[in-house]
C-alpha cells in the first residue's frame, strides 16, 4: 500500500522508502556519473523506521522504490502490559493495542502519557514521548 514510486537518483537524505519490504529514511544517496558503457549507480544508506537497522544497497540509478505510508499521529497511553501497550488515538479516539519497544520503554512511557505514535504500512510504533 505504497504511496508511489520514486527512482533511485531521486531518493534525497530525509525522504522514505522501501527496501526489501523495510519502510526506511534515506541518510545519504551517493550517485556516480554514467561511464562510457554503462548507467550511473547510486550507492543507498538507509536506516529502518521501525526496527533502526542500518542498511546499503548500491543500483542502478534507473531502479524505483516504493514511497511508504506513514502517518504520523498524537495518542494517550491507558495500560501497559508486559509487552502491550493499550493506547487511544486522541483525534479519532479509537482504541487500539501495540507492541511496547525498548526504546519506548527507555524514553520512560508509562500509563497516562500523551505520545507521538507512527503508522508505517500497518505496524504501529511509539517515536516520542510528549
Amino acid at each position: 500500500m505504497a504511496r508511489g514510486l520514486i527512482s533511485a537518483t531521486a531518493a534525497r537524505s530525509g525522504s522514505a522508502i522501501l527496501i526489501d519490504g523495510n519502510a526506511c529514511i534515506v541518510r545519504s544517496n551517493d550517485i556516480s556519473k554514467s561511464g562510457k558503457h554503462g548507467a550511473s549507480k547510486c550507492r543507498i544508506e538507509a536506516i529502518g523506521v521501525i526496527d533502526d537497522k542500518k542498511r546499503v544497497i548500491a543500483v542502478p540509478g534507473a531502479e524505483r522504490f516504493e514511497v511508504p505510508t506513514i502517518n504520523k499521529s498524537k495518542g494517550q497511553i491507558l495500560s501497559i502490559t508486559g509487552d502491550k501497550v493499550n493506547m487511544m488515538d486522541l483525534e479519532t479516539y479509537e482504541n487500539f493495542d501495540m507492541n511496547l519497544t525498548e526504546e519506548a520503554r527507555e524514553m520512560g512511557a508509562k500509563d497516562g502519557d500523551n505520545v507521538e505514535y507512527w503508522d508505517v504500512e500497518g505496524h504501529k510504533i511509539i517515536k516520542r514521548v510528549i
